[in-house]
């Protein structure tokens, strides 16, 4: 381990240009003027937060919640990028990525570092709970199979789902979806892995 007193990490977090925080049973036990300022908060109102204040819904936040434990149990690190809200209610795609600090247990503690995603992507399209979560995870290219694993839900009620974004976002395949949720401009064929739905 690097002990030198030169480095001053308590410093390093703080100006951190990517938001970060140090969380403990899902409370934000402390946040960096990055994360805040993304979120439309000053560093002290999230401190001793729940992580719910950044969730659209308290559904969100708790299946996310759920998804996460399997998850950091195998890998010990979690990566999404998901629907978020800030301060002034306003929804933003945002890269999330942890790592727990707890071998046997993902909550105990972490720390999880936030990336604002809205400047490539807007959240153009009002939609449900349960279609920002499949929306995420369509995004990572994940099958209707393995999104209902990961969910909790039947694979047949996962494409009723799909169906239902297809049509707010004017989709003819599952490929053009994906872009339209990415905001890429070209809706063309070259993601087919997105686009198989089995």
């Amino acid at each position: 381990m690097n002990n030198d007193p030169s480095i001053d990490y308590a410093l390093i977090f703080h100006h951190a240009p990517v938001g970060l925080c140090v969380s403990k049973r899902r409370i934000i036990h402390t946040a960096n003027p990055s994360l805040a300022a993304m979120f439309g908060y000053l560093p002290e109102q999230l401190a001793e937060q729940s992580f719910q204040i950044l969730y659209p819904s308290i559904e969100e936040f708790e299946r996310t919640g759920l998804r996460i434990v399997p998850i950091m149990s195998e890998r010990g690190s979690y990566t999404d990028e998901r629907i978020m809200k800030r301060a002034n209610d306003e929804l933003f795609w945002c890269r999330v990525s942890g790592r727990g600090l707890v071998d046997d247990d993902p909550h105990a503690a972490g720390i999880w570092t936030f990336e604002d995603l809205s400047e490539k992507r807007k959240v153009t399209t009002k939609l449900t709970p349960r279609e920002r979560e499949i929306a995420a995870l369509l995004v990572e290219g994940k099958t209707s199979k393995i999104i209902a694993r990961q969910i909790g839900m039947s694979p047949r009620t996962v494409e009723m789902h799909r169906a239902k974004l297809m049509k707010k976002f004017s989709a003819a395949t599952s490929g053009e979806l994906v872009h339209h949720l990415l905001g890429t401009a070209d809706a063309g064929s070259n993601l087919s892995l997105h686009a198989n739905s089995e």
